[in-house]
């Protein structure tokens, strides 16, 4: 398979203490699989600046070989990483936070007290991980509106889970959205028909939510749970950045040499924006 390094983006001076680089790690992925459930292949970006090393969701267990590849690949040691910021409960985005120790756990206040009064289930919550995070005493839970780091707001998004949230970085040339699972992809915010939702209509009004942000400043990147990043372009439509890459190797012959390479993207999008690409201040 091709190597599997992703978008890298910066951005300029803020109050985080410089400059602040922007770096999504792993690339969230559209998709479900047909026979043996749940992907759970969501993005996981990479917030650094000269006070503070912050991931932005986490991912589930099968990403955790390439999410130590990635974080070596840009000079991470995950004892180095100040704070894990979850977008919600989902096992897909939160179940790592148990490897770095050093980090504070962020989580919104109503996400979490519904996440841990639920028993369990056949559904994509992490139960003993969600106790963990609740009765950890690093965990900070985020209340409402508000800016919980220096430059870092989160705003709730319900719908997807009664208590989800989305991240708004504000840079001098750029905003960045993390919109987490409240917009999974590009056909979600262009349908207004979030899948896996538990309040179809929370979630409407949360993507209208989003769009109003996304609109606000030209320019915004939205960052979303399961595809690549888009910028709108001139006529209001989302236009991905960077290529996607995606792919399976499987062993259906009677040696482990022969492996068949399966690449899961479909035709590029002859309007996305191939290269990687970066600003500073």
């Amino acid at each position: 398979m091709a190597s599997c390094n992703f978008l890298v983006q910066f951005c300029g001076e803020k109050e985080m203490g410089g400059d602040m680089r922007v770096d999504v790690l792993i690339q969230g992925f559209p998709g479900r699989s047909l026979c043996h459930g749940g992907l759970g292949w969501s993005t996981i970006t990479l917030l650094r600046d000269t006070q503070r090393t912050v991931l932005i969701d986490v991912g589930a267990f099968g990403v955790r070989r390439e999410l130590i590849k990635q974080l070596r690949d840009h000079g991470v040691a995950p004892d180095a990483v100040t704070d894990v910021v979850l977008t919600h409960a989902h096992y897909d985005h939160s179940v790592n936070f148990t490897l770095f120790p050093n980090a504070t756990p962020w989580i919104g206040d109503i996400e979490l007290e519904w996440a841990a009064s639920q028993p369990p289930g056949f559904n994509p919550l992490p139960e003993l991980y969600v106790q963990a995070l609740a009765k950890d005493p690093r965990t900070r839970r985020i209340r409402g509106d508000q800016e919980f780091l220096p430059g870092l707001r989160a705003i709730p998004v319900p719908g997807h889970t009664p208590g989800g949230l989305l991240y708004l970085l504000e840079c001098p040339q750029r905003t960045l959205l993390f919109t987490g699972d409240s917009a999974k992809n590009r056909a979600e915010l262009l349908s207004r028909d979030v899948d896996s939702s538990l309040d179809p209509v929370a979630s409407r009004q949360s993507i209208d939510t989003i769009w109003a942000l996304w609109r606000h400043r030209p320019g915004t990147v939205l960052v979303p749970g399961h595809d690549l990043c888009m910028v709108l372009d001139a006529e209001d439509q989302p236009v991905y950045l960077g290529e996607r890459r995606a792919g399976i190797e499987a062993w259906f012959s009677e040696s482990i040499a022969s492996v068949a390479n399966i690449d899961l993207c479909c035709e590029p999008d002859p309007r996305a924006r191939r290269q990687a690409w970066a600003w500073t201040d």
